[in-house]
């Protein structure tokens, strides 16, 4: 693991967020007490409950992602909004027809998976908007073709003399199997414009790790297909869809 560092975030106890001025013995309601109602509701009026602060959204980050790691968030996205999630729907509203929703297992499971599916499927159209496609094969002009950039597929030497390949992609498209890394990875931030024959340093949480780049390459990046998840609940593909 790797440390991240951001700015330490102050935050109120929850005490101060949640109590409010002591009262005395005295001052506790008993069945005896004689409280004035009016004087109650002025003073809430005048000291009204304190709403949740809410933060300005920022601006979206970009999501550079290769021309195949896109195609595979939309049909994903298509499958859920198409075919998934329309199936999930008519289990749902069969599983209502049939009485007590409470104990109905149907019922309950649909809806789950129903909210499940809009989910995911609320986060795939915010990354499929924010996406920046760059396309590993394209030509670089001059030195950027030798030097490191998302896409770049890139061979490096480690302090014990251990040559490692890695690929760098976009965050939807990570496959550490396949040596392919995230573009915002420690390592990729360490290897970024960096060419042939640079040595470069990679800050691990216990030491520093010293690399040297021996070659960088642009050639396509395999990305296995969105497929269909076993089990899943789905209507009939149509052709051409």
């Amino acid at each position: 693991m790797y440390h991240s560092t951001s700015s330490p975030r102050t935050s109120r106890s929850p005490c101060e967020e949640l109590s409010g001025p002591t009262r005395g013995p005295s001052e506790i309601e008993s069945p005896t007490s004689t409280r004035n109602p009016m004087a109650d509701w002025q003073m809430r009026t005048k000291r009204p409950l304190r709403e949740p602060v809410r933060e300005e959204a920022g601006p979206t980050l970009k999501n550079y992602i290769t021309p195949a790691g896109l195609q595979r968030l939309k049909d994903e996205h298509r499958f859920l909004l198409s075919r998934e999630r329309p199936a999930v729907v008519q289990v749902v509203a069969w599983a209502a027809s049939n009485g007590d929703r409470s104990e109905n297992a149907d019922y309950l499971y649909g809806k789950r998976r129903l909210g499940q599916i809009d989910s995911r499927i609320r986060f795939l159209t915010k990354r499929i908007n924010a996406a920046v496609v760059v396309d590993p094969a394209a030509p670089r002009p001059g030195s950027a073709a030798t030097r490191v950039f998302f896409g770049a597929t890139v061979t490096y030497k480690d302090a014990a003399g251990l040559e490692h390949v890695v690929s760098i992609v976009g965050i939807d498209e990570v496959n550490l199997y396949r040596g392919y890394i995230s573009w915002r990875s420690p390592l990729a931030n360490a290897l970024m414009k960096a060419s042939p024959g640079d040595r470069v340093d990679l800050h691990a949480p216990a030491k520093t790790e010293h690399l040297e780049i021996i070659d960088v390459e642009y050639a396509p990046i395999p990305m296995d297909p969105f497929r269909e998840p076993p089990g899943a609940q789905s209507t009939p593909k149509v052709e051409g869809s």
